[in-house]
């Protein structure tokens, strides 16, 4: 993506680092619960991993090792805590940083300083740090992206250049133009007319997710930890003409609550419409996976068949990877002949849960 550095806004999402080990120790030792989303810590002696805020006894140091997030401790080979279940969906984001974020919402065009964020009690620091372990960037990076979607949708809805720079909290038409160019790869007066798509992070059962929507529809529901999200997006983005930027959609906050009654079990398909552009043969692909009934699944060789491709199994493996529509276009529902789970590129884990939901559904539903 031009301009911003990777990432669904144009940062690079694997370019996050952790806060020093000894502040992440003392927050242990706090059980300090703002650091929620910051890392979880394994633990040597035990072989389980915990939140920063777990209640069980504080280890000692040498027994602690810090990650990123939950994948990172399964692939060193730690299980997760019983008790402070670091697994399971704890709320998109901790309440301070909920009410910081409220107040985004409620002035997206306003230009938030460190001491905007004192005032309010918050260490900027520690904000900084929870904005690039979650979004790649700092808060006033985030703030600064959130501000130039807005002022790109004032500008397609015909705003001048000038008058619009000004109203997002730009002091000149150059600072404009350059932050604009940045994060869009285009100028203002170019990057009119593209499509914008809006990108929210939702926080699920399975960890946070990234959703993304134009007025076409959702476009974009992948795991935050995925490593070819940049990919996607920069891919999405080639195929719509669009652009992207963080800001709230409706359609996401309806994709957001079709979510939460999916996992719920009270939901077995979605209503939201998508917007999944691809070439012919993937969109082939990905109708026949909308077609898998819930609770069910079907091989590669089945839908190389489906689509008329047969013998083309590793051609539809590929086409499922690239698929940036995770669960509501559910290539999760398909596996090998011999039941085996294969590839997935949320991963195994979220595969093999995905298909237990279905299946528990599926029979709840049954009895």
């Amino acid at each position: 993506m031009a301009g911003f550095h990777g990432g669904a806004y144009g940062w690079d999402m694997n370019a996050t680092s952790l806060p020093p080990a000894d502040e992440m120790y003392a927050a242990v030792v706090r059980r300090d619960a703002r650091y929620e989303g910051v890392f979880v810590l394994g633990v040597t002696s035990t072989g389980i991993f915990c939140r920063p805020g777990c209640p069980a006894r504080t280890p000692r140091r040498d027994n602690v090792r810090f990650f990123r997030d939950a994948s990172q401790a399964e692939e060193a080979g730690f299980r997760a805590c019983l008790r402070c279940r670091p697994l399971e969906a704890r709320g998109s984001e901790p309440e301070w940083i909920a009410a910081l974020l409220a107040d985004v919402e409620a002035e997206p065009t306003r230009r938030f300083t460190d001491a905007d964020l004192r005032a309010r009690g918050l260490d900027p620091g520690r904000v900084r740090r929870w904005f690039r372990a979650q979004h790649g960037v700092t808060f006033h990076a985030y703030v600064r992206a959130r501000r130039l979607g807005e002022a790109h949708a004032q500008l397609d809805g015909g705003g001048d250049i000038l008058g619009t720079g000004y109203d997002h909290g730009f002091e000149s038409a150059s600072g404009f133009a350059d932050a604009f160019r940045r994060m869009f790869g285009a100028s203002p007066g170019r990057a009119r007319g593209k499509r914008l798509v809006l990108v929210e992070r939702l926080t699920t059962p399975l960890g946070p997710m990234l959703a993304g929507a134009c007025d076409d529809g959702v476009c974009l529901l992948e795991f935050h930890d995925r490593r070819a999200l940049p990919t996607q997006v920069r891919t999405l983005q080639s195929r719509l003409g669009a652009v992207t930027a963080p800001g709230r959609h409706a359609l996401v906050e309806q994709l957001d609550e079709e979510l939460a009654e999916w996992f719920d079990g009270t939901r077995r398909s979605f209503d939201v419409p998508l917007a999944a552009p691809g070439t012919p043969f993937q969109e082939r692909v990905w109708n026949e996976l909308r077609a898998i009934p819930h609770g069910e699944t079907r091989t590669y060789a089945e839908l190389a068949t489906a689509v008329d491709r047969p013998g083309s199994a590793r051609a539809v493996g590929r086409a499922n990877g690239d698929n940036r529509l995770a669960i509501l276009i559910p290539c999760h529902r398909v596996i090998r002949a011999d039941g085996d789970l294969c590839g997935y590129a949320g991963g195994l884990r979220r595969k093999r849960v995905l298909l237990e939901h279905e299946r528990g559904v599926s029979r709840r539903t049954h009895t």
